[in-house]
């Protein structure tokens, strides 16, 4: 019988018909996108771009290009939020370092002025009840004292050293005029008597110890406050991270890939993140080194504010030791303007009648007494310079190793990885098992062989070098503050042991050191015998009546005390 046209042989057609639904059952059925978009959405992105069921993937860029449930603008913006999750893993952590340097320069900032701002109150008030009008009429020579020692700690261009030389010159020359009020001193014959400060030691060892005290304790204040700002400003800018295209292009497959297979409770392998932060924070890995190193030199000063360079137990003192000094000049006057007539020639004598009102207004009431510690300022800030130390001492060690320890702690995070449990449940970056390669070290060059970002050591981030360089220049002032090398110390045991002021060396034994000019001041030698005379009777009235004051004074000192 003829075949019809078109029509397949029985055989061929019972084939067909059996082999239809095994070829329709092979053919396999898109997953359901769902979970993917509404976890899309709860990002606030438009949930319209996310597709219902699997895709095909061939428009996609980073991740996988078989069957996904991101469309193109849902990976592009999944980029940009691996970007932003990153950043603020970065900025979460930092942030509690940066706030504990900030409130601790801040406290310490506040500490240090008001410190000065009380020890310049309790001078003026002591000085006001010991000296009376004789002391307001010379209390600006206090109070640019003062000055110059907050000018000082803000940053001001400011030589501790010579600042107190001129201190003390300065108050010898208003001293030497009130205990000789009988003469009449030009300015030249004072800029002589300032000349030999330091032979004369009018103040005793007052002026020396305190000059050591002082330096010291200044440098290592100052210095230390500008370290925590330092680091503050450091943590501030090396934290602002911006990952390089090849960092973020590894950022998204970690984070958001596995969104994209569907695997959205999956989350990646403890060491799949670490290579992958370690790659993206190379710069910051480089900068742990010299942080290290300026957080061991904070501490080492730190120990300074504790012990021998404690600006609390100077500060609070310093009147009562200005005022041990201005007395060693009262019992020691004689002496002094003995020496000084010596070196710098014979004053004019004032006329009688002048020379007896300026005795009497000029003479030091012995009414001094040194204030009782429970009368003394409440302490600066609220607190006491131990408490402070003790607490950023703390602190500080604990911000040792921070930025290399930072891709660590950020893997940490529940929210960033699996951790270290569960690791052949994690996603290794193509698929839910296993992460099977070695965690590349920290810093830049280590990451030449870092599996999961191309990193090119060959270019640093220039912003953490300068940061790195930053670091280096205030170790050196710690280290230099540390030492004391500022100025010429000369490291004393009695200092250590805090040994407050003494009268210096007598006179007669520092004799030999004097060396006085004889021609630096003009000396009135064409006077007559009987002016020299009078003179000379004069003045040994007035020493007499000096040296009685001066042992009244000294009595009731020592009985006061």
């Amino acid at each position: 019988m003829p075949r019809r046209r078109g029509c397949l042989p029985p055989v061929l057609c019972a084939l067909a018909a059996l082999s239809l639904p095994l070829l329709l059952a092979a053919e396999p059925r898109a997953k359901s996108c769902s979970e993917v978009r509404r976890l899309y959405a709860a990002k606030g992105f438009s949930q319209s771009e996310a597709p219902s069921h699997e895709i095909s993937g061939d428009h996609l860029k980073v991740c996988s290009q078989g069957y996904t449930c991101c469309s193109q603008e849902m990976e592009e913006k999944y980029s940009q939020q691996s970007k932003h999750d990153f950043r603020n893993a970065v900025v979460e952590l930092s942030n509690h370092l940066q706030t504990m340097f900030s409130s601790r320069y801040k406290k310490f900032d506040e500490f240090f002025k008001e410190l000065l701002e009380n020890a310049e109150k309790s001078l003026n008030d002591m000085f006001v009840r010991t000296y009376g009008r004789l002391y307001m009429q010379n209390s600006e020579l206090f109070k640019d004292l003062f000055v110059e020692l907050k000018r000082y700690y803000v940053g001001g261009n400011v030589n501790l050293e010579d600042m107190l030389n001129e201190f003390w010159a300065r108050l010898l020359e208003r001293m030497f005029r009130l205990v000789n009020p009988q003469y009449h001193f030009t300015d030249e014959y004072l800029e002589c008597v300032s000349k030999y400060t330091e032979q004369l030691k009018p103040f005793g060892d007052v002026p020396r110890k305190l000059k050591l005290q002082v330096t010291r304790a200044f440098v290592a204040a100052r210095t230390f406050a500008q370290g925590l700002a330092v680091a503050r400003d450091v943590v501030s800018k090396v934290s602002a991270v911006n990952p390089t295209p090849q960092g973020t292009r590894a950022l998204l497959k970690m984070m958001y890939c596995p969104y994209c297979r569907g695997l959205v409770s999956v989350k990646p392998c403890y060491n799949y993140c670490f290579n992958v932060m370690r790659g993206c924070l190379a710069n910051q890995g480089d900068l742990d080194a010299e942080w290290n190193i300026f957080m061991d030199s904070m501490l080492l000063v730190a120990e300074r504010l504790e012990g021998p360079f404690n600006i609390e137990s100077v500060m609070d003192p310093i009147d009562v030791k200005i005022s041990d000094a201005i007395m060693n000049m009262q019992e020691n006057s004689m002496q002094v303007s003995q020496k000084v007539f010596q070196g710098c020639g014979q004053p004019k004598s004032l006329a009688q009648s002048r020379t007896a009102r300026s005795v009497s207004d000029s003479a030091f009431s012995a009414r001094f007494r040194p204030y009782n510690p429970e009368e003394r300022p409440t302490t600066a800030a609220g607190t006491s310079l131990d408490r402070l130390v003790t607490d950023v001492k703390e602190k500080l060690k604990q911000a040792k190793k921070f930025w290399s320890s930072l891709p660590g702690n950020i893997c940490n995070d529940e929210k960033m990885s699996v951790g270290t449990v569960n690791e052949n449940e994690c996603w290794n970056g193509s698929a839910k098992s296993r992460y099977d390669f070695a965690v590349t070290g920290n810093g830049l060059a280590s990451q030449v062989n870092n599996p999961e970002v191309e990193v090119d050591i060959t270019k640093p981030d220039m912003v953490i070098r300068r940061q790195i360089m930053a670091l280096r220049v205030m170790t050196n002032k710690l280290k230099n503050a540390y030492s004391g090398n500022d100025v010429d110390f000369i490291d004393i045991s009695e200092e250590s042991s805090g040994e407050e002021s003494g009268s210096g060396c007598e006179l007669q034994q520092c004799s030999p050191e004097f060396e006085f000019n004889a021609t630096e001041v003009t000396r009135n030698s064409n006077k007559s015998d009987k002016n020299v005379n009078t003179s000379a009777a004069a003045r040994s009235s007035l020493s007499q009546a000096a040296l009685l004051l001066s042992i009244l004074f000294l009595a009731m000192q020592r009985q006061w005390r």
